[in-house]
């Protein structure tokens, strides 16, 4: 925790005036872990902010019930969940990110003939949070709201492959408690290589015949992955294939380097 975060904790636990300690104190935690993207332990939040273990033990569990923070175990770290994000009419960031998006969703949808999503990971899935359909007559659309498996979809491996060691050790271990799926971790980190070097992930579907997944991370300020931008390519009979997924490479491409950039995050090359 920065010295600012420290100091503005301990001014709001000093405010006189209508305090309500129990709630000050989960706001104290929600606020500590939007900073620790690799989460913490029970006694690392208390040393944080300040007070003893047996202070924040309730409020932790209570915050883990209402499913604001999961605990990760064997680490026993705690972190954020994305029921903010549940929340979204009332959560800034999640908006502005749909916000900017959609238009630029609309001209990749336009310019390819073909649909267009983007996805955030929530606990072990891809979660689908904004979705424009193809302008054509024909085409295959992910539907809004949808949930996609993290392994088996282009966008989960580009989040995974953009994300930190640590933290992708965390969700590979989350997917593996809620599936019962132990991932091969060797192959997994030659494919991240791969995604990497890159920059994205094509890959035929695994579900629907036809269609070549081709999905680009939109990266927030240290350059890993907050969303995938996502386009399940239609491949049809009556075109050129070949010369329309190379265009879509470059479009798809386009618009996720010019999201990074809209949402003030990931502008390098």
């Amino acid at each position: 925790m920065s010295q600012a975060n420290k100091a503005a904790a301990g001014k709001r636990r000093a405010a006189p005036n209508y305090s309500a300690p129990a709630l000050e104190k989960g706001l104290d935690i929600l606020e500590l872990l939007a900073d620790q993207p690799d989460g913490l332990t029970q006694g690392e939040i208390a040393q944080a902010l300040g007070r003893s273990v047996s202070e924040i033990f309730r409020m932790l569990t209570c915050l883990v019930r209402r499913g604001y923070i999961t605990l990760h175990r064997p680490a026993d770290v705690y972190t954020l969940t994305l029921k903010l994000f549940e929340l979204s009419h009332r959560y800034p960031p999640m908006r502005r990110l749909i916000r900017a998006a959609l238009p630029l969703m609309s001209d990749v949808a336009r310019r390819l003939d073909q649909s267009c999503h983007l996805a955030v990971c929530h606990n072990d899935r891809m979660l689908v949070v904004a979705q424009v359909d193809s302008p054509g007559s024909l085409g295959f659309s992910v539907r809004m709201g949808a949930q996609l498996d993290l392994l088996q979809t282009a966008s989960g491996l580009v989040m995974l492959a953009y994300r930190s060691q640590n933290e992708r050790g965390r969700m590979l271990g989350e997917y593996q408690a809620m599936t019962g799926i132990e991932p091969d971790l060797e192959e997994l980190a030659a494919r991240f290589a791969v995604i990497r070097r890159r920059g994205y992930e094509e890959s035929d579907s695994l579900q629907v015949r036809g269609i070549k997944n081709l999905s680009f991370p939109v990266r927030d300020f240290s350059g890993s992955a907050l969303a995938a931008l996502a386009v399940p390519f239609l491949r049809r009979i009556d075109v050129r294939n070949a010369e329309k997924l190379a265009e879509a490479r470059t479009v798809l491409g386009e618009a996720a380097k010019a999201l990074s950039q809209a949402i003030g995050a990931w502008a390098h090359e």
